[in-house]
């Protein structure tokens, strides 16, 4: 599995549903030291993961980012778009209850770039719903 670049497609962010996917695109991302992101498949909706600790270790998540990571999880619980208790953080984020794949997919990479500190597409991705 290729590491993904940066910012990363929507259509590149993998499909982790199940183990063996899930423990194929986590070691990819340990193995490029980079941040983890994928999405499942949970019965009918959709779960986004990322995960900052796959990455090098001088790899961080400054305050400024992860508020607005915070903010947009908040607008997109309140909106009804993702479950309420979703987790946030500080570098593992978990948005559950995403209703289909290609917003699951586009909400992951932008939160795929936002961790990498680049958090215009986020903000695009949670204006747009």
């Amino acid at each position: 599995m290729q590491p993904l670049p940066t910012p990363c497609p929507a259509d590149l962010i993998p499909n982790a549903t199940g183990l063996k996917p899930f423990n194929a695109a986590y070691q990819a991302a340990k193995t490029a030291c980079a941040v983890y992101v994928g999405i499942e498949r949970r019965g009918q909706l959709w779960t986004v993961k990322a995960d900052a600790l796959t990455a090098a270790p001088q790899h961080a998540v400054d305050d400024t980012t992860h508020d607005a990571i915070r903010a947009a999880t908040l607008r997109l619980a309140r909106s009804g778009e993702i479950r309420p208790g979703s987790g946030l953080g500080p570098v593992h984020y978990t948005l559950n209850g995403v209703k289909s794949e290609d917003r699951a997919r586009e909400l992951a990479a932008a939160l795929h770039a936002a961790l990498y500190g680049d958090v215009e597409p986020l903000t695009r991705a949670v204006s747009a719903s």
